[in-house]
């Protein structure tokens, strides 16, 4: 059906959105056009966000950024995950490191230049975070405990762009991100769990290296029982709408997850709490437009103006 040539194109396409993740920027993306529509500014139709050219070129310059950040890890973590993940290296080196290089250094260049055009503190926020993500990459990611909150931290704050946009400080904001940021610190020390063996190799000092596996386990439990707080205020407290079910059913599915933890052993087991974890992240960036009835109305202007 396709010669050559043609396969060999498509086949390092693909290989090229194995290394930027791009599934994963496509979420992230989405998270934050559903967190302006119906967390930043619920009182502007759903049209009016979704045609602002200047949020747009901010959520490119995330997408930029944050294809950039996954670009130069997957450099750095080139020979563990040979050990880690070897049919995704293998995916990976189809495209060589000095054309996955070139490309971060553009990615980079472009997502400054995108965010100049927005402000200059704009283009500062985002220059801050590509250097972050360097860094993370380069060094703080082979250290226990700092590691993890960094990697953590980075995947919460391209939404604080966002939200430094919309100059919307509402303390509900503030919960969701609390809840955010403690699911993924999470699952950064279950992928460390999964992942023990090429860390091991290339001396990354993670958690479950440097302090074993049961410890690990139990800095994930406290972790899950310090997701009660925000959830606590984000149901009982704040007015989340219809996103409380979200909360309550997340709760159930965390405390099978919880049970499961204690009773795995190998990366299989451990793979498979990874992947747990994504679904109620992906659940969660689908179920901010249960947030408020008034909100999810604004939404619908969308189609009705």
């Amino acid at each position: 059906m396709f010669n050559r040539k043609t396969k060999l194109l498509l086949t390092k396409i693909l290989s090229f959105f194995s290394v930027v993740r791009g599934y994963n920027i496509f979420v992230i993306a989405l998270a934050q056009y559903l967190s302006a529509i119906y967390i930043l500014a619920p009182e502007k139709r759903a049209l009016d966000i979704l045609l602002d050219g200047r949020l747009f070129v901010l959520v490119i310059s995330s997408t930029f950024a944050i294809a950039s950040g996954y670009i130069i890890n997957n450099f750095y973590d080139a020979k563990k995950d040979i050990i880690n993940r070897p049919k995704k290296s293998y995916l990976d080196r189809l495209v060589s490191q000095k054309t996955q290089l070139q490309v971060y250094f553009v990615l980079n260049f472009l997502a400054a230049l995108l965010a100049w055009l927005i402000s200059w503190r704009a283009a500062l926020f985002y220059s801050t975070y590509i250097f972050l993500l360097w860094y993370y990459s380069h060094r703080l990611k082979k250290y226990p405990i700092i590691g993890n909150l960094t990697a953590a931290l980075l995947v919460v704050l391209p939404f604080f762009g966002i939200l430094l946009y919309f100059k919307n400080f509402y303390h509900v904001i503030f919960a969701h991100a609390v809840f955010l940021f403690l699911i993924i610190l999470i699952r950064e020390i279950v992928k460390d769990l999964e992942n023990i063996e090429g860390d091991l190799s290339n001396d990354y000092q993670t958690i479950p290296v440097k302090y074993g596996e049961k410890f690990a386990k139990i800095v994930i439990t406290i972790l899950l029982i310090g997701t009660l707080f925000p959830v606590y205020f984000l149901v009982d407290v704040y007015d989340v709408g219809y996103m409380d079910v979200y909360f309550y059913i997340s709760y159930l599915v965390l405390i099978a997850f919880v049970l499961k933890l204690w009773k795995s052993e190998g990366k299989i087991d451990y793979v498979k709490l990874h992947f747990l974890l994504k679904l109620i992240l992906i659940a969660g960036v689908v179920c901010i437009v249960l947030i408020k009835p008034t909100v999810i109305e604004n939404g619908q202007k969308l189609f009705l103006k």
